[in-house]
């Protein structure tokens, strides 16, 4: 038997911009997946998707080594199709072995497990982990894995495989893709006045690249440098910071920042308008998690506004 773990994500800055190459911090999280791997004798892959409560909700099994599906079952109503589930962990598997042409060419087969220890619909990266525990699988490189199965930036990548904080950068970016990825102290001694506060719904990160990507082409060139500027001089100030109010003041200026790129209200506008800290959008704006500032007040706030998922840093971060 094998097994494989890769780490949750959250990016604190640099959203959208990152796609660009600007300098970005992202934080691993205590939530993850992993990948159990058991060999048997018939020549199939039966795959299996568990969730953080064990429940099984979507299966597959291909025929080896051609990786042809020949059924799945998907325990959702919620998004997609077994079929749509099955044709994606299909590429995923086939550009793992164009990358490793001996991967799974073999007369045997496997049942192959994940499990998430997180809800799937948190937007921690059930699929940035899955797509690492499949490269360390496969003995491939994982970011050449995403990007020729799928798309992004690589950050979240980055993040399933570090196990502190880091600086996250694609350099020639617009040339051939080149992740550079520094570990950085952040430890902040005021996290106990940190939150992170689930939206109620995961965001789909593809519509805000579209949305993000259609304003910046009416942009010339050196308009978007001075974004990317911009945002990674914040992204430094982040890492600067020694108080509460310095960190708010660096979240609103980030938010400001973004609102002005992508043309939408920063979330505190649209949502939190009457709370006493501050809000911060982490990742693509409209889902998933925010981050907060506040106190022991925070969580009767959120709750009664019907957010009732709100996780302090020190149970969320690595």
């Amino acid at each position: 038997m094998s097994k494989y773990y890769s780490n949750g994500k959250l990016l604190f800055t640099g959203e959208y911009l990152v796609l660009d190459g600007a300098k970005s911090l992202a934080l691993p999280t205590q939530f993850g997946q992993d990948l159990v791997i058991s060999p048997i004798k018939e020549p199939q892959l039966v795959w299996g998707s568990f969730t953080v409560t064990g429940e099984c909700w979507f299966e597959a099994v291909f025929d080896l080594p051609k990786l042809r599906l020949k059924n799945a079952t998907f325990n959702s109503d919620v998004e997609g199709s077994a079929e749509f589930i099955a044709e994606t962990l299909q590429t995923i598997l086939t550009e793992a072995r164009k990358l490793n042409p001996d991967f799974l060419q073999v007369d045997s087969g496997f049942v192959v497990k994940t499990n998430l220890n997180f809800p799937r619909n948190w937007g921690l990266g059930s699929s940035s982990t899955l797509i690492n525990n499949i490269a360390s699988w496969a003995n491939v490189n994982a970011y050449d894995l995403l990007w020729n199965a799928f798309s992004g930036s690589g950050y979240d990548i980055a993040c399933a495989q570090n196990n502190s904080p880091i600086l996250y950068q694609l350099e020639n970016h617009n040339t051939s893709q080149k992740p550079k990825v520094d570990s950085v102290e952040f430890n902040p001694s005021f996290k106990e006045e940190l939150f992170f506060v689930y939206l109620n719904k995961k965001q789909n990160s593809r519509e805000g690249i579209k949305r993000y990507k259609l304003y910046q082409s009416k942009k010339d060139n050196i308009t978007i440098q001075k974004d990317i500027d911009e945002v990674s001089m914040i992204t430094q100030e982040f890492l600067n910071v020694t108080s509460t109010k310095d960190l708010e003041k660096v979240m609103l200026e980030h938010e400001r920042l973004i609102a002005s790129i992508i043309q939408l209200n920063p979330i505190k506008e649209a949502l939190f308008s009457d709370y006493f800290g501050a809000v911060k959008s982490l990742g693509a704006w409209g889902g998933d998690f925010i981050l907060a500032t506040g106190n022991e007040d925070s969580l009767n706030y959120f709750k009664e506004k019907g957010f009732y998922t709100v996780v302090p840093y020190s149970k969320m971060i690595l």
